[in-house]
């Protein structure tokens, strides 16, 4: 839905005036299954990238909390580490979203994951897969500091004593995804624009070849739909992303406090 969402000239049989108008639409005329078209591409690059993400970032925040705050919590090191993290999550998913994007696009002729790959390969070069990276970067650094540095805070005043408490988990990932992710919706729709490489769109502005770098995409989004443009399909985000962070956070902590234990009774 976000995808959709987020096109600047889609199609006049995909122009949704909201998500739950655009996920009865596509289940009524394009099957009960089409929602979760790239539902295995984004499984398949997940696993690793959440693996080095969270290793990353506990390893990155133990340490700087202790070189800046002496063993304290602190916010910049919170936000220093989320950001580091990124920077291997992203290398592992960018070309992940860059098939799920292209898979998900109203009418899209790939038909499964392998010939999407083939096909952006054959046409576009290996150059394509990570086209948006550096967007994508721009975008998750940002985004990953105030999601860290919002479920940092209200631990705090949630869970003062950081014992392993679910409802705090999951409260704190849901608002802390919802924050990022409204924030960094500009930066999204561009992202989107550089994966999908929307053939209306350019088409209109009389753009030949493919579209690359942060900067014309912007200019791109902002000549086709104005500072409104850089919004489209906030809410479909902000909807993904808190049960996204709650689900993620939720988890992640369970295991943290479950091998925590069996770590001390095997001691």
């Amino acid at each position: 839905l976000q995808t959709r969402m987020q096109s600047l000239q889609p199609d006049p049989k995909a122009q949704y005036r909201s998500v739950y108008e655009a996920l009865k639409r596509i289940v009524l005329t394009e099957g009960v299954w089409r929602p979760l078209r790239g539902i295995n591409v984004t499984m398949l690059g997940a696993g690793p990238a959440h693996a080095m993400y969270f290793a990353c970032y506990e390893q990155l925040k133990k340490s700087l909390s202790d070189t800046l705050q002496h063993g304290g919590n602190s916010h910049l090191a919170n936000g220093i580490a989320g950001s580091v993290a990124t920077l291997l999550h992203d290398a592992v998913m960018n070309p992940a979203e860059v098939v799920k994007q292209r898979m998900q696009m109203f009418n899209s002729p790939h038909t499964s994951v392998l010939a999407c790959v083939r096909s952006v390969h054959r046409t576009e070069g290996l150059g394509a897969f990570y086209r948006s990276y550096t967007t994508q970067l721009t975008m998750n650094v940002p985004f990953q500091a105030i999601h860290f540095i919002t479920y940092e805070l209200l631990q705090e005043h949630l869970n003062p004593l950081r014992q392993y408490h679910p409802q705090s988990h999951i409260v704190a990932g849901a608002v802390a995804g919802a924050v990022a992710a409204a924030a960094t919706t500009p930066l999204d729709v561009c992202k989107t624009l550089l994966n999908t490489q929307e053939d209306v769109a350019l088409s209109s502005l009389n753009i030949r070849g493919h579209l690359s770098g942060m900067l014309n995409a912007l200019r791109t989004v902002y000549s086709l739909g104005g500072a409104r443009g850089f919004f489209k399909g906030v809410q479909a985000r902000v909807i993904y992303q808190m049960p996204s962070t709650a689900i993620a956070w939720s988890v992640y902590e369970f295991f943290k406090y479950l091998l925590a234990g069996e770590t001390l009774d095997k001691r």
